[in-house]
C-alpha cells in the first residue's frame, strides 16, 4: 500500500515510517497541507495519514482540496487524521472535510498497525471496484460482435472532437461505409455467417485505423462510421478508400452480389471546419446528413467505391 504522509513533527514522521515500512508499505513523506495536496496530485496513493495543525496550509484545507481531486474521477483514497486526544474539535473538523478516521498522538503502535490493515482491506476493495469500473466502462462503450466503439460512444466522441475542432479551428472528417448487398449475404449463408463477416470486415477497420484519434465504429447494422480528427476531405477519402481495398482484400466469398465475388464496402465521406457561432447538434446533423447522401450516391454509382 501506497502511504501519503503529511506531518511536520519529525518525531511522527519517523515513527509512522517505520511502523508502516515495517508492515509493508511505501511512504512518503511531506512537511505541509500545500506539500500533501501536489504530491496526493502527482502519484495518486493508497492512504493519506494527515496531521491538522501545519505551516503553509492545514490538514483540514488540504483534505477539502484532495477531495475536490477525488470527486473529479469518482476515486475514493482515505484520509486519517492526526491528532491529540484533547483536539476533539479538529476531529470534527476533519470528518466533516472529508477526513475517515483520526489516530490519536501520541502513536499507538498497536492501534496505528490495526489501522492500516484496515485501510489496507479498503485499499484491496478500491482497487477491486476500480477494475470492474474499467471493464464495464469498456463493456458499456464496445460494440458486442465487432469489439469496435459502439453508436453511443459514437455520438459521444463526435461531440467532443466538434468541440476541439471549435477551439483549435482544425477541420474534421466523416467516413460512412456500407457492406454492399449485405442482406443478400446474410440470406445466402445465414446469420452466423453474416456475424462472422461483419467481425471480419471489423477487423479490417481496425487494422487501418491505427491513428490514435481516430475512432472507428459500428454505426448500425452493416453500417460503419469512422471519425477523423484534424483531417480534411482529401485526407479522408485517401483512408477511406484505404478502406475500402482491405475489406476488398479479404476476399470473403459473396456469390450473391451484384458487385464482384467478394464482399465490398462502399464509403460517403464529408468533412467540416465548425465555426465558432455554430450549434453542436446542427454542426453534427450537417456532418452526418451530407456523408450520409455521399454514401448513397456511391451505392447508386454502383457501389465498392468512394464518394466524398
Amino acid at each position: 500500500m501506497k502511504i501519503l504522509l503529511a506531518d511536520d513533527s519529525r518525531t511522527n514522521q519517523m515513527l509512522i515510517r517505520a511502523y508502516s515500512e515495517e508492515a509493508g508499505h511505501q511512504v512518503e513523506v511531506v512537511d505541509d497541507g500545500q506539500q500533501a495536496v501536489d504530491a496526493f496530485e502527482k502519484d495518486r496513493p493508497d492512504l493519506v495519514i494527515m496531521d491538522v495543525n501545519m505551516p503553509v496550509k492545514n490538514g483540514i484545507d488540504a483534505t477539502k482540496d484532495i477531495r475536490k481531486l477525488t470527486s473529479l474521477d469518482n476515486d475514493w483514497v482515505p484520509i486519517i487524521f492526526l491528532s491529540g486526544m484533547s483536539e476533539s474539535d479538529d476531529i470534527v473538523l476533519g470528518l466533516d472535510a472529508g477526513g475517515d478516521d483520526y489516530l490519536s498522538k501520541p502513536i499507538d503502535a498497536r492501534v496505528l498497525a490495526a489501522k492500516l490493515r484496515a485501510m489496507g482491506r479498503i485499499s484491496d476493495m478500491r482497487h477491486e471496484l476500480s477494475k470492474l469500473n474499467r471493464e464495464l466502462k469498456l463493456i458499456s462503450v464496445k460494440d458486442g460482435l465487432t469489439g469496435l466503439a459502439n453508436r453511443r460512444h459514437f455520438d459521444e466522441v463526435m461531440e467532443k472532437e466538434l468541440k476541439r475542432s471549435v477551439r483549435t479551428k482544425t477541420e474534421l472528417s466523416l467516413i460512412l461505409c456500407d457492406i454492399d448487398q449485405f442482406k443478400l449475404y446474410n440470406d445466402n449463408y445465414g446469420h452466423q455467417g453474416g456475424d462472422d463477416c461483419l467481425k471480419s470486415v471489423a477487423g479490417a477497420l481496425i487494422n487501418v485505423s491505427n491513428r490514435s484519434g481516430d475512432l472507428a465504429a459500428r454505426y448500425g447494422g452493416e453500417e460503419f462510421a469512422f471519425i477523423l480528427p484534424e483531417t480534411d476531405l482529401q485526407g479522408a477519402k485517401i483512408i477511406a478508400e484505404s478502406i475500402r481495398k482491405a475489406v476488398e482484400s479479404l476476399a470473403i466469398p459473396h456469390e450473391k452480389s451484384s458487385v464482384g465475388t467478394y464482399v465490398t464496402l462502399s464509403c460517403g465521406v464529408n468533412s467540416i471546419l465548425p465555426q465558432q457561432e455554430q450549434d453542436i447538434a446542427v454542426i453534427t446533423r450537417e456532418l452526418i446528413e451530407v456523408a450520409d447522401q455521399n454514401l448513397y450516391k456511391a451505392k447508386e454509382a454502383g457501389r465498392n467505391q468512394v464518394v466524398g
